[in-house]
C-alpha cells in the first residue's frame, strides 16, 4: 500500500523532531555531580518542583579572600 502525502509529512516531522531532541539534548561527556561550593547554593530537583515546600538548605556565607589565605 502506498502512504498518503499527509502520513508521509507527519512521519517525517515526528522523525525530525525526535532526531533534533536526541542531537541537542545537552552536555556532552559523562554526567557528574558538581562538588564546587557554588553548587551547594543551587536548588535540588524536589525544591524546583515544589518551591514553597520549605525544604531549602540553610545558605552558607561565601568564603572571603582574607579567610582563605594561610
Amino acid at each position: 500500500m502506498l502512504m498518503k502525502a499527509s502520513q508521509i509529512l507527519v512521519r517525517t516531522v515526528v522523525l525530525a523532531a525526535c532526531a533534533a531532541a536526541f542531537a541537542g539534548c545537552g552536555q556532552r561527556g559523562p554526567l557528574y555531580l558538581p562538588s564546587a561550593p557554588q553548587a551547594a547554593q543551587r536548588a535540588t530537583l524536589p525544591q524546583t518542583l515544589t518551591p514553597g515546600s520549605g525544604a531549602a538548605p540553610t545558605p552558607q556565607p561565601p568564603a572571603s579572600a582574607a579567610s582563605a589565605a594561610p
